[in-house]
């Protein structure tokens, strides 16, 4: 039995101290939206380019007692399409970190989470993101390219049932397309009781049709909620991404109630960001909208020591970029979409 690193911070050359570990599990999403993955012709990873859960969990375990993560979330595509997907959250939950705690989370559609919600949190998953950009059902099919609006309005229902909170609720606002429902987005947030989080377009989608006109930024966004109802902002988000509100009225059943923008274009966060990625089929990425990638997999499966693949992590990280520069003319798109980086 090996015994457990002392971790050290892993610091970027900014000074940034990086602590959070994003992992996709699969490429595969049984969603179309258009603001992340063409209709019809993804090319998906064959099933032996994929990690697998043992070279997922030993990666992980390498963040957390290499240099002391303590935030994994998992994402896709979308993560409930890989199969026996509570074997791998009971895994990542069983890592040690020497008594330290680690935030297991998830970002799913939750088009199926009704059949795995109570699961997921009986194998050690902490905290869910679902994804909602609207809650008219036949925008929600133009934009997800699927009629499923009922069954992920069943999985946040099941996911509340299971006990997961806060849970909170991801909206992309796109300006023409669902811009005019912040406000009904923020009161079913309310209603309930759910942290919504709007999110500003961003220039990943698969179509590249992304233009800057599009982006509903976090001032407008703030502007519309608070012409309805009075809010403050919670001072310092630190390494989160997500500027929040607190509704002065309550808003909530219990008396509170936050509400929050992720101003990835407008008012980007980069210079507090923590984060670091892991793609289904094992390269490392220290931006989501990096241009470089860094192969784990090679790493695990030539046999490579713990300590040589940790080596490898931190010359990475050493390489991680001041910010993404998506307002600026040297910005350059990365070549792989949402969807198969892992949001």
């Amino acid at each position: 039995m090996t015994s457990t690193p002392h971790p050290t911070d892993l610091v970027d050359p900014f000074g940034r101290v990086v602590k959070d570990l994003r992992i996709s599990v699969t490429d595969r999403c049984n969603f179309r939206c258009t603001y992340c993955m063409p209709e019809e012709g993804m090319q998906w990873l064959p099933r032996s380019e994929i990690l697998t859960f043992e070279e997922i969990e030993r990666l992980a375990r390498i963040c957390v007692q290499h240099y002391g993560f303590n935030g994994i979330r998992l994402t896709g595509g979308e993560p409930t399409m890989r199969a026996h997907l509570t074997t791998l959250v009971a895994k990542l939950a069983a890592i040690d970190a020497g008594g330290r705690p680690v935030d297991l989370a998830m970002t799913t559609n939750a088009a199926t989470l009704r059949h795995c919600a109570h699961d997921l949190k009986v194998a050690g998953l902490q905290r869910l993101n679902i994804s909602l950009d609207t809650l008219d059902r036949e925008k929600f099919a133009r934009m997800t390219r699927r009629d499923e609006l009922g069954h992920v309005l069943e999985g946040i229902r099941a996911a509340k049932d299971a006990g997961f909170h806060p849970l909170k609720i991801n909206a992309v606002v796109e300006r023409g397309v669902n811009d005019d429902e912040i406000v009904d987005l923020a009161r079913f947030g309310r209603d309930e009781g759910l942290e919504v989080r709007f999110i500003e377009f961003m220039p990943l989608d698969a179509s590249d049709a992304w233009q800057r006109q599009q982006v509903v930024g976090q001032d407008e966004i703030v502007a519309k909620i608070a012409a309805v109802w009075p809010i403050e902002q919670v001072p310092a988000r630190g390494a989160a991404p997500a500027d929040r509100w607190r509704y002065l009225d309550g808003g909530f059943a219990d008396g509170g109630g936050t509400v929050g923008v992720i101003p990835t274009v407008t008012k980007p966060f980069c210079g507090d960001c923590d984060r670091v990625r892991l793609t289904a089929d094992g390269q490392f990425r220290t931006c989501l909208f990096a241009t470089d990638e860094f192969d784990l997999r090679a790493a695990l499966r030539n046999g490579e020591t713990d300590a040589e693949i940790a080596g490898r992590i931190e010359r990475a990280v050493g390489t991680k970029w001041a910010g993404h520069q998506i307002n600026q003319v040297t910005f350059v798109r990365p070549v792989r979409t949402m969807s198969q980086i892992g949001g």
